[in-house]
């Protein structure tokens, strides 16, 4: 196995456990995960590849300051996740659904 396999199972592990903690929240806030499967593992992947690089699970789908005190807003869920859902009926990363 290459480095470059053990990072790609690596990124797939931890996109799993995101998908696991977002399905979770989806369900706490009566909203489900995008239906769209392959839509869905680009922003997991997107997550659990910031989670790895830059320590945090930032939006994939938001540009970063690189300040980590204004990043922080940008760390899914974000802050503006919920009212983008109840405006557009999906955050702008299309994580989660009405």
């Amino acid at each position: 196995m290459t480095a470059d396999t053990t990072h790609e199972d690596d990124l797939k592990e931890l996109s799993e456990d995101i998908k696991a903690w977002a399905k979770g929240y989806a369900e706490e806030n009566n909203w489900k995960l995008n239906p769209d499967e392959k839509q869905l593992s680009s922003v997991l992947k997107g997550l659990a590849r910031n989670k790895v690089r830059l320590g945090e699970r930032y939006c994939p789908c938001r540009l970063r300051s690189g300040d980590p005190e204004k990043d922080k807003e940008i760390i899914c869920p974000c802050i503006y996740h919920k009212d983008e859902i109840k405006d557009d009926g999906n955050c702008h990363c299309r994580l989660f659904f009405k």
